[in-house]
């Protein structure tokens, strides 16, 4: 095709953005030594951000959003790849600082992709997406620091979200006792699907407290949220327990004191998606495709085209969008 569909973000002088489906060329098309068939995309929170104002994210305008994508080698000038080879990406900044997956094709460096592994397909992969990414990043890290199932119960923040779906669904298929976070009632049943043993309700944990421990109860736990419910779990910790930090969506702050760490020997590990070197992103796919219960994640896929992203980026944004929009580039 000389032509084909992308999300376009463009900005006035005044600086509004708006987001539209347009048609554009490779020409158009940033460097890179890759052109990518993208088959699928997704939804994450930085893309609501891309697609609506930029949230300090996006560079230049106009511009192409998408942090994940996955798809088929059209044209390489790599070696490791050659057309045909079915690759994903996620991280590197793609989808902000430089065009991303919310079009029908992309250019990007070959250093950025991996190959699908065996056993997923491109939507699958991107029902994964840097979301189940970063949640077996977060399981990852906390097995290498000693967590076992029969340690005790593991807590998952911001279980309903995109991150807390698949932790609770990997942790789950693994062995784990999981205890889902959530501030929505109704989710109760989509969760214990997902294997969680039990539902905390947000207004339990989400409390700031000036006692800086608390009785011990969480022999890991994979936090989404940050701010005061963070505080709150690492005063909750068992003795040398840790915690994967991957988000946000309470606050950047972290209102507590070094307590927890000296007298409990509490662990808060720090877990970063979008500039993992290539090993650690192939051990993490390997683990996706060998771990993660495809079932559990079909139930948790909700499809979406193009033409549905602008609206679908807000909602995420709101903290409207449950388990994993996959995104049909080409419906």
């Amino acid at each position: 095709m000389s032509t084909f569909n992308a999300l376009v973000v463009t900005k006035t002088d005044e600086g509004k953005t708006s987001a539209a489906v347009s048609q554009i060329g490779l020409d158009d098309l940033p460097n890179g030594d890759v052109v990518v068939a993208v088959d699928y995309s997704t939804v994450n929170y930085k893309d609501g951000l891309c697609v609506g104002p930029g949230g300090g994210l996006v560079r230049n305008y106009p511009h192409v959003p998408g942090i994940d994508f996955a798809g088929t080698i059209e044209s390489s000038s790599d070696e490791r790849y050659k057309p045909g080879d079915k690759v994903v990406l996620t991280g590197w900044r793609v989808g902000e600082a430089h065009w991303g997956g919310y079009s029908q094709k992309a250019r990007v460096s070959a250093d950025w992709l991996v190959p699908l592994p065996d056993g997923l397909t491109p939507r699958d992969a991107m029902a994964v997406g840097t979301a189940g990414f970063t949640a077996m990043l977060a399981v990852q890290a906390l097995e290498d620091h000693g967590l076992s199932p029969d340690q005790g119960e593991v807590l998952v923040t911001g279980a309903a979200g995109g991150v807390g779906s698949v932790a609770t669904a990997i942790l789950a298929a693994l062995g784990y006792d999981v205890a889902a976070v959530t501030g929505r009632p109704e989710q109760e049943d989509y969760l214990k699907g997902l294997g969680a043993k039990r539902i905390v309700p947000r207004d339990e944990i989400n409390e700031t407290t000036k006692r800086p421990l608390e009785r011990e109860t969480w022999a890991g736990c994979v936090d989404a949220v940050g701010g005061a419910m963070l505080a709150r779990v690492l005063g909750q910790m068992t003795y040398g327990a840790s915690v994967a930090a991957v988000g946000l969506a309470g606050g950047a702050g972290l209102p507590t004191t070094v307590i927890p760490f000296l007298l409990r020997g509490v662990n808060l590990l720090g877990i970063d998606s979008v500039m993992q070197p290539y090993d650690n992103r192939l051990r993490a796919w390997d683990r996706i495709a060998k771990d993660l219960p495809m079932e559990k994640l079909h139930a948790m896929i909700h499809p979406a085209t193009l033409r549905e992203l602008p609206e679908l980026g807000s909602a995420i944004l709101k903290g409207q969008v449950r388990g994993r929009v996959v995104v049909d580039v080409n419906a």
